[in-house]
C-alpha cells in the first residue's frame, strides 16, 4: 500500500469515514475531524510509518507540518518516509 493510500485509510479511520468519502482536496475539518481527532490522526500516521512528524498540537498554525488538507498531509508525510529508507 503507498504511503497516500496509508494516509487516506489512517484519515478515514479517524473520522469514521468510508475511505472513498476522503478527498484529497478536504480539510479535516471538513471530514469532521476535530482536534483530538487530528492529534489522534498524527500519531497514528508517525506510528504506522516510523517517523516524526513536527506537528505542534498545542500551535498547529505555528508547525512546520501543514495540515490544510488531505493531499498537503501525504505531502508532508512522503518525504519523511523516504527519509528512513
Amino acid at each position: 500500500m503507498s504511503v497516500k493510500d496509508k494516509v487516506i485509510q489512517i484519515i478515514a479511520e479517524q473520522g469514521l469515514l468510508d475511505v472513498a468519502d476522503v478527498s484529497l482536496t478536504a480539510t479535516l475539518e471538513e471530514l469532521g475531524i476535530d482536534s483530538l481527532g487530528v492529534v489522534e490522526s498524527i500519531f497514528a500516521i508517525e506510528e504506522e510509518f516510523d517517523i516524526e512528524v513536527p506537528f505542534n498540537a498545542n500551535a498547529p498554525q505555528e508547525s512546520e507540518f501543514d495540515i490544510s488538507s488531505v493531499a498537503t498531509i501525504i505531502s508532508a508525510v512522503e518525504p519523511l518516509v523516504a527519509e528512513q529508507t
